[in-house]
């Protein structure tokens, strides 16, 4: 059997991070079919919204200064003037779909992502959310959430948004090194960090959230350390640990600091070594794909419940059908089809005045994918699945799970996978043994590598 060396070589290529089945760069470029998708979105919510109810992702891109690791869809500004003009079309985005849906929308998830939520006032966030709620049922189980911002998250902030249902605060803490944080230009010490959690708290949220990453540069195993030695006192209820995704051919400002900077292949996976055996004697839970909870948190506890979910969001305690993605980049998950809003401010309210849905490309799925879907989602949920002799798995599939189940990542059975301990580390790898969209690209053994970022 390989060495974890060897098997950190062998898996550390170009995979997806499964939010979605089929991954948007197999999605149609051609131009959507608007009409469709309305029906889509339509029949998706008429058979779920009473039990289910809907989730909501919006996404409010603007940041006031650059962080150059960031992936992420933002527009740097530090003109507020842009507040009420963007939530202004959030809104009729959101009306248009309204008229889409004709019924009365049960809401069962909202996320806020960015950018920074927390660059909008809280007035004003709270003036969009009130306005967006209205005609609207609450789910009695709904979960609200938004991401914040450690420097500019306010008392304020949390207040208005706890008032409005939300229980769950995600932080980007990234790293805390001082050397880190001026090589990815996000400057924010501890105690920042600290008395953004206590207020929270403080407010009644009941679950906090830290995003940390590995793999950015001049990040060291002592530095690791340290950060996950300050992070645990603070006892977050969650936290979300990636691999950094370096892609500068999609973001220039990676390119402020060279490939030598960061850490590779084994000295990385070392990093999330280090960071998962410190959360895990500090007594957190490996959820999955770098998410860790404390037992009495609700994702792990639906881990356990087999109620996990995961979509573009990343995991999720409730799994609704239908995903409404609101504003610049957002993507909607209607379960049989996706689509994604157009890239740009100027293009969305361009769009948005013509009163067509600012949508700029989408897929419509096909009955094989969405049993593949179910095996990826299954794998990064519940770590385990099963099929039928009727489902005929593709050969190349059925190759690559005997290839994993000879390197120890899962034991098979008939008609079964469950993954194991050592296979926990290469989710994304055991996920990608049912994508034959990339088994059709794959056909000389390597997937072009602009397409995705490394596994570890």
């Amino acid at each position: 059997m390989n060495t974890l060396k060897q098997l950190i070589e062998k898996y550390n290529q170009p995979v997806p991070r499964y939010t979605s089945y089929p991954t948007v760069p197999f999605w149609d470029n051609a131009a959507p079919d608007k009409k469709r998708w309305k029906t889509t979105v339509k029949d998706t919510f008429q058979a779920t919204n009473t039990n289910e109810g809907i989730s909501l992702y919006l996404h409010l891109p603007f940041c006031e200064s650059l962080c150059t690791y960031c992936g992420c869809n933002k527009r740097i500004t530090r003109n507020h003037a842009v507040e009420p003009v963007y939530l202004q079309a959030i809104l009729k985005e959101w009306a248009m779909y309204r008229e889409v849906l004709e019924d009365r929308p049960v809401i069962r998830e909202i996320h806020l992502g960015g950018g920074t939520p927390t660059f909008f006032s809280p007035e004003n966030l709270a003036t969009l959310l009130t306005k967006l709620l209205e005609g609207c049922e609450i789910h009695p189980e709904h979960e609200f959430s938004f991401e914040g911002h450690p420097n500019n998250t306010t008392r304020e902030h949390l207040q208005a948004l706890y008032e409005l249902g939300f229980r769950r605060v995600s932080y980007g803490v990234q790293d805390l090194s001082l050397k880190v944080q001026q090589a990815i230009n996000r400057m924010q010490p501890f105690e920042n960090v600290k008395n953004g959690t206590e207020m929270a708290r403080e407010t009644g949220y009941t679950s906090v959230n830290f995003d940390l990453i590995y793999g950015l540069p001049f990040q060291t195993l002592e530095s690791i350390k340290d950060t996950f030695e300050q992070v645990i006192t603070l006892q977050p209820d969650r936290i979300a640990f990636y691999s950094y995704a370096h892609v500068p051919w999609k973001e220039k400002s990676q390119r402020a600091y060279s490939e030598e900077d960061l850490p590779q292949d084994e000295e990385k996976f070392a990093l999330y070594e280090l960071g998962r055996e410190m959360l895990l004697k500090a007594g957190y839970h490996d959820v999955g794909m770098d998410h860790f909870a404390k037992a009495e948190d609700d994702l792990y506890q639906a881990k356990q419940e087999i109620r996990l979910h995961r979509n573009f969001m990343g995991y999720t305690t409730n799994n609704t059908k239908l995903l409404i993605g609101l504003g610049v980049s957002a993507i909607s998950d209607a379960f049989f089809g996706y689509m994604q809003n157009v890239k740009t401010v100027e293009e969305y309210y361009a769009l948005l005045k013509m009163d067509e849905l600012p949508i700029v490309k989408g897929y419509f799925c096909t009955t094989e994918d969405v049993e593949m879907r179910k095996h990826i989602l299954e794998v990064a949920c519940t770590g385990k699945t099963t099929w039928s002799p009727a489902d005929a798995l593709c050969a190349k599939t059925i190759v690559k799970l005997l290839l994993l189940q000879a390197d120890g990542l899962i034991t098979m059975g008939h008609g079964s996978l469950q993954v194991t301990p050592l296979g926990n580390r290469f989710i994304r790898n055991i996920c990608n043994a049912f994508d034959v969209k990339m088994h059709a690209v794959n056909q000389e053994g390597s997937v072009p590598e602009k397409m995705f970022s490394k596994a570890v």
